[in-house]
């Protein structure tokens, strides 16, 4: 911003300092011609009879070198002017720009206080989830402790009932193969018992089959009765 002001100004200054040379040079350009016409009058009035042509030619070259001067300095005064128009237009574009520029810095400030704003509200809000991280984490450390310590227990109970249950599986596979093993006796004894049984029958039929054929022997053979009724009354007597 300082800058732009200095440029203004030595803008401005070089203006100015144009414009006074072009015065101070024409000012000094007319005091000189007034100089060399009071001069030339004077050498008139010594070669007056001489000089009136020479005079008046030398008369219209001056002229026609003002006219000329006069319209160089026209033409530098209409430069000039011009020249002031662009710089006031460029003054002026100068300043709204300038006002665009400052009415952006005042932007940017108001942003970024907003930002500064938002950075400390995030930060609270960070440092605050922080906190909040520390602290679940520390719950949930205390959850998996507490966890872990009911497992452990529970695996303990457990183990502690599943050795109740082997015992038991134990006593009771040692039971039912006492009851095998006294089942098997049991059954080797009924069938050895089975067998004396049905073998004791079998010799109760055999013996009654025995007796009806003799029966039947005796029945067709009456001697051979009498003398086995005989010889039974002997082995009696």
């Amino acid at each position: 911003m300082p800058l732009k002001k200095k440029k203004k100004t030595r803008q401005k200054k070089e203006v100015s300092g144009i414009a006074k040379i072009v015065s101070s040079a024409y000012s000094n350009y007319r005091k000189n011609k007034e100089q060399n016409k009071i001069k030339e009058i004077k050498l008139q009035k010594l070669e007056e009879k001489n000089s009136i042509i020479k005079e008046k030619k030398e008369l219209k070259i001056w002229e026609e070198r003002l006219n000329k001067e006069s319209n160089k300095i026209k033409l530098i005064d209409e430069e000039l002017r011009i020249k002031e128009k662009e710089i006031k237009v460029e003054e002026e574009k100068l300043r709204i720009e300038s006002e665009r520029l400052t009415k952006k810095d005042e932007e940017l400030v108001l942003m970024t206080k907003e930002l500064r704003e938002k950075e400390k509200q995030l930060k609270i809000k960070d440092e605050e989830q922080n906190r909040k991280d520390i602290d679940l984490k520390a719950r949930e450390e205390e959850q998996k402790q507490k966890e872990l310590k009911e497992q452990r227990r529970k695996n303990r109970e457990l183990k502690l009932l599943k050795e109740e249950e082997d015992k038991q599986k134990e006593l009771e596979f040692l039971k039912i193969k006492e009851w095998e093993e006294k089942f098997d006796r049991d059954q080797k004894l009924r069938e050895q018992e089975e067998i004396r049984r049905e073998q004791r029958l079998i010799q109760k039929e055999m013996e009654k089959r025995a007796k009806f054929d003799d029966l039947e022997n005796n029945s067709n053979n009456p001697v051979s009765g009498l003398e086995k009724f005989d010889v039974d009354k002997s082995k009696k007597n």
